[in-house]
């Protein structure tokens, strides 16, 4: 998205980020984390918060970053310099995607005692997709994958060679998903330090992604429904090829509009902000702008979604960026088919294409 949109937000922080394995306080009893990701998307914000359960003050961490040896060097230096001297309580998952869950496993084992249980809380959603997809190959590469983006154009033999060569791409990231869970649902409430976070179940972007919103802090953790920078991938993947989340995604975070308009957005890429609803609205938008860019493209010709890349996305993209981009390709093409705006020609060549209707 166009910058110059960022005018509309405010960043109460400006450009301060809290430096490796530091924190800096965001509201009473909040803490903001900044751990790196191995991709072109090199951050991710994790969050802390003070805790208290069964008389045992402690924290809650909110996401837990990718399983990889620099991502738990930097909890060992929260562990040793963030704490203060307390305990690890519990691990929260906004959702199942390898940045949010991926250590899930180890801080719930590190901090588990043998007189009481670091349990991961989740939605039963996300809990099974992360379970199954950190078993096997599931949307995220390999094979299936593979057929999936060359029915939708993707023909490039080296791309759909590194495509089936992803065959355990979650699990590197995602090596186990705690056995045992608590379970996250939209409405519910999570008692944390004597305040009370509620659940605010939102679709498109994951299974069933649950962000946290604090009343008397006046503060959301957004997780990955509503980013400042940046608009949420929203993909169709091969597990689920009909699926159109695209319109689910937009309804979930209009959903949101009922949240005060000073909220403070915690979100897990970016910087955290004001402004929700003009960012809502910024979303809205650039997805309407995508549809009228399909639209166009595909009353000149037919396109699949892999000749749509260069409509939708104006940069060169790296095989991360690629996958993701396929995906959000045909969820615009699914969403506008489900309106009845296009339509699914007759395959030519093995290539799904699609046509407009008027």
């Amino acid at each position: 998205m166009a910058n110059p949109q960022e005018a509309a937000l405010d960043y109460p922080l400006q450009d301060t980020l809290p430096g490796p394995g530091s924190s800096i306080e965001m509201a009473p009893g909040v803490r903001w984390l900044r751990m790196p990701l191995p991709f072109a998307l090199d951050h991710i914000n994790l969050w802390l918060l003070r805790d208290r359960q069964d008389g045992i003050e402690g924290w809650t961490i909110v996401d837990c970053g990718v399983a990889n040896d620099t991502t738990r060097a930097a909890w060992e230096r929260v562990f040793e310099h963030e704490l203060d001297g307390l305990p690890v309580l519990r691990v929260v998952c906004t959702h199942m995607h390898p940045d949010h869950i991926g250590l899930a496993h180890w801080l719930c084992e590190r901090w588990t005692t043998a007189e009481r249980e670091c349990r991961l809380w989740i939605s039963a959603t996300d809990w099974n997709a992360a379970r199954m997809a950190s078993q096997t190959t599931t949307g995220f590469g390999g094979d299936n994958a593979a057929r999936f983006f060359a029915l939708h154009g993707l023909t490039d033999p080296e791309a759909l060679a590194k495509v089936r060569a992803r065959s355990n791409y979650y699990a590197s990231m995602v090596p186990q998903v705690p056995g045992r869970y608590r379970r996250l649902m939209d409405g519910g409430v999570l008692h944390v330090g004597g305040r009370s976070w509620h659940c605010i179940a939102g679709y498109g972007h994951a299974p069933e992604h649950i962000a946290l919103h604090c009343p008397a802090l006046g503060v959301l953790i957004s997780g990955d429904m509503v980013l400042p920078r940046i608009s949420t991938n929203v993909s169709v993947i091969d597990i689920e090829p009909e699926a159109d989340p695209l319109p689910l995604y937009l309804r979930s975070i209009g959903q949101m509009r009922v949240l005060p308009a000073a909220t403070l957005v915690l979100p897990s890429h970016g910087k955290p902000f004001t402004g929700l609803h003009a960012r809502i609205d910024q979303l809205t938008a650039h997805h309407e702008a995508r549809y009228a860019d399909v639209l166009q493209a595909c009353a000149r010709r037919p396109h699949s979604a892999a000749d749509l890349l260069p409509v939708l996305f104006k940069r060169t993209l790296d095989l991360h960026q690629t996958t993701f981009a396929m995906g959000e390709s045909i969820a615009h093409l699914h969403a506008l088919a489900g309106e009845g705006r296009l339509r699914p020609l007759p395959l030519h060549d093995g290539v799904l294409r699609f046509e407009t209707t008027r």
